[in-house]
């Protein structure tokens, strides 16, 4: 009966622990999926490249809020464009910022499931 209680417990914990990470995972998976697509076409259409993209927006998602990725991701595309709203989005302090934290999350992505050795 304890070691029946015991286990129960113990699901109930690790339910309350998935729960408490589904709720802390603010990405869509349409915007997971979305990266994933994108990264398999920059790195080959492989099941390993497939893995290493997941990993990688997984790894995106623990560090940097979805609303940040959803900012910095909008700037880099504005800057991609012509003119002056474009120069604007380069020039301004303020979106460099929240670019490199985007880079700063992409880069811990990277060690973590590109450099992994055995991997």
């Amino acid at each position: 009966m304890l070691a029946k209680a015991v286990f129960l417990g113990g699901f109930a914990f690790a339910a309350g622990l998935t729960s408490a990470r589904a709720d802390d995972n603010d990405y869509p998976t349409e915007a997971r999926a979305d990266y994933v697509f994108g990264c398999m076409a920059a790195n080959g259409q492989t099941r390993e490249a497939l893995t290493k993209c997941a990993c990688s927006i997984d790894a995106i998602a623990a560090i940097l809020p979805y609303d940040k990725y959803v900012q910095a991701s909008t700037i880099l595309g504005m800057r991609q464009g012509i003119g002056q709203r474009a120069n604007e989005f380069r020039s301004t302090k303020m979106f460099d910022d929240q670019v490199a934290e985007l880079r700063r999350a992409q880069a811990e992505a990277e060690i973590r499931c590109y450099r992994q050795t055995g991997r």
